[in-house]
């Protein structure tokens, strides 16, 4: 799974970088609003697959003495950069852009040349956009798009196929403004394609930070897991009981549980340590991404 989200990672650097050079050329010659705003939403969408890659790469780091549980928040911290910069550079610019060319009320000019870069990036951005799908659907395993991209510890799975996804509505939207302005003679509408580009990449940037925050902050297994996890400890013999369940995802694919455990009151040493490294493997068999178990155990004296 995260070989194919690296590969739909690697395809939108790729793709974006070429379609923004193209999208560049067409602005300068046309002097369209929305198109120098489509090359901006391309040109930042090639820096923030690079940011995905670096979280991705600095996500694996091995534990060391200033991290003892590695560096797994590191992806969440530059996905919520990549959401950020979208909002930033990618909306804001866009409106600002669009307001501007709106004020000056300029018409589009080498239409030919416009439509011709955006059938090129149409092309381009469906082959990443595939890639993104492709990861997606990986990470759905049967589940609906809304519940992956809030269930999922994997923010790269639904990061790219979100800005793949605006890129193509933005086209569409890019097309349609420079069409109809030229087809009406109305020259303000390739300007309020742009805004409305830009009102696209904000609401990308929204979900992107949102998911990517809660990560960042903490998120922990869902209750369902929890209640799974309760079920298989109380059925150990020598467990009386268990207290609460605290969890922590460190990662995509690592999960920390800290348990409280009443033992038997005639439980011995011996036997706690017997039982502790049962639930242990137990508990990693079942829940592969529970990899770190920590348990606080008394002795249930009630």
């Amino acid at each position: 799974m995260a070989s194919e989200s690296r590969k739909a990672v690697i395809a939108a650097i790729v793709g974006n970088l070429a379609i923004a050079v193209s999208k560049f050329v067409a602005a300068a010659m046309s002097g369209s609003a929305a198109m120098l705003s489509e090359a901006i939403h391309s040109l930042v969408d090639t820096g923030n697959g690079a940011l995905m890659l670096l979280g991705m790469h600095r996500s694996k780091r091995p534990a060391d003495a200033d991290h003892p549980f590695g560096s797994g928040h590191e992806l969440y911290f530059w996905t919520l950069m990549v959401g950020v910069l979208i909002f930033g550079l990618g909306g804001g610019m866009s409106i600002v852009t669009g307001v501007l060319h709106i004020r000056a009320g300029h018409a589009v000019e080498d239409l030919a040349l416009n439509y011709g870069v955006l059938a090129v990036a149409m092309v381009f951005e469906s082959v990443t956009w595939w890639y993104g799908w492709r990861a997606f659907t990986l990470e759905r395993r049967g589940r609906g798009i809304v519940e992956t991209i809030t269930d999922t510890k994997d923010p790269t799975s639904f990061s790219v196929l979100l800005e793949d996804t605006a890129a193509l509505l933005g086209l569409v939207v890019a097309f349609v403004g420079i069409f109809l302005g030229d087809l009406m003679g109305i020259a303000w509408l390739d300007g309020a394609a742009s805004i409305v580009i830009g009102l696209l990449l904000c609401t990308t940037a929204y979900i992107m930070v949102n998911e990517s925050r809660a990560l960042l902050v903490g998120e922990g297994v869902s209750k369902a897991t929890l209640d799974g996890i309760r079920t298989l400890v109380c059925a150990d013999p020598a467990v009386e009981n268990v207290g609460r369940l605290r969890t922590l995802y460190l990662g995509p694919e690592e999960v920390m549980l800290v348990m409280e455990m009443h033992m038997r009151p005639d439980a011995e040493m011996t036997e706690l340590r017997q039982t502790t490294a049962r639930l242990k493997q137990a508990i990693r068999e079942k829940y592969p991404k529970v990899r770190r178990v920590f348990f606080d155990v008394t002795e249930d004296t009630a």
